[in-house]
C-alpha cells in the first residue's frame, strides 16, 4: 500500500509515517499543499493523510482540486478541530472520505487507513492464494501447505504483491515503489536480499523465479 502524508509539523509527520513503515507500508511526506497536489499527480497513492492547515495551499484546497482527478486517492483529513460541523463540511462540502481529528491514537489512524484502502475500486481479497501459499491480509499470516511462517513486514509485503501478480513478473522498481518508498534507492540489494529470505523461508527457491529484465515471478 503507498501512502502519501501531507502535514507540516515535522516530527509528527515522520512519527506517522514511521508507524506506518512498520505496518509494510510504502510511505511518502509532503509539507505544503502544493506539494502533497504535485505529489498526488505524479504518483499514484492509495491513501492521503491530509492536514487541513498546511501552508502555502490548505489542505481543504487539496482536497477540492484532487477530487477533480479520474483516480483520486482515498483522503483521510487530520485536523484539529472537532466540532461535528467541521468534521460534516470535511465529508461532504471538501470530499474527504474520512475524517480524524487531532490528537489521535495510532492504531485508530492505522485501522482507518487500511479501511480506506480496501474501499477503492476492485479491492483484493483479504485472503490471497497462489499455489500452496497463503496470505490473510487482516490477520498478516503466512502459510504454506497449513504451516505458518514467520515473516518480517517487507516480507510480507514483497510476497503480497507477487501473488498479486497471479504468476506474471513484477519489475524490481514497481517492488521498491510499493514496499518501500520515493526516496529508496532503487539500485540497493535490498529487494535481491528480501526475494532471497523469502525464498528460504517458503522452503523452495523455485517458488519465486528471477526474470532477468522483468522482475520476480511466482511460479506454482
Amino acid at each position: 500500500m503507498r501512502v502519501l502524508v501531507a502535514e507540516d509539523h515535522r516530527v509528527l509527520a515522520r512519527t506517522i509515517a514511521t508507524g506506518l513503515r512498520r505496518q509494510a507500508m510504502a510511505v511518502d511526506i509532503a509539507s505544503t499543499g502544493a506539494e502533497a497536489e504535485r505529489m498526488c499527480l505524479l504518483t499514484a497513492y492509495d491513501v492521503l493523510i491530509l492536514d487541513r492547515d498546511l501552508p502555502v495551499m490548505s489542505g481543504d484546497e487539496v482536497c477540492r482540486r484532487l477530487r477533480e482527478l479520474t483516480d483520486p486517492p482515498r483522503i483521510l483529513m487530520l485536523t484539529a478541530a472537532d466540532e461535528l460541523t467541521d468534521r460534516i463540511y470535511g465529508l461532504t462540502e471538501l470530499g474527504a472520505d474520512d475524517y480524524l481529528a487531532k490528537p489521535f491514537d495510532f492504531t485508530e489512524l492505522v485501522a482507518r487507513v487500511r479501511a480506506l484502502s480496501r474501499r477503492a475500486p476492485k479491492p483484493a481479497p483479504s485472503v490471497l492464494r497462489f499455489g500452496n501459499i497463503t496470505l490473510d491480509e487482516t490477520r498478516r499470516d503466512v502459510s504454506v501447505n497449513g504451516t505458518a511462517l514467520e515473516l518480517s513486514a517487507k516480507e510480507t509485503a514483497v510476497l503480497r504483491l507477487l501473488m498479486l501478480a497471479d504468476g506474471e513478473p513484477v519489475a524490481h522498481d514497481e517492488i521498491v515503489r510499493t514496499v518501500w518508498d520515493r526516496h529508496h534507492d532503487t539500485a540497493t540489494g535490498v529487494v535481491r536480499t528480501t526475494i532471497s529470505r523469502l525464498r528460504g523461508k517458503l522452503g523452495d527457491s523455485c517458488l519465486i523465479l528471477t526474470d532477468k529484465g522483468e522482475g520476480y515471478r511466482l511460479c506454482d
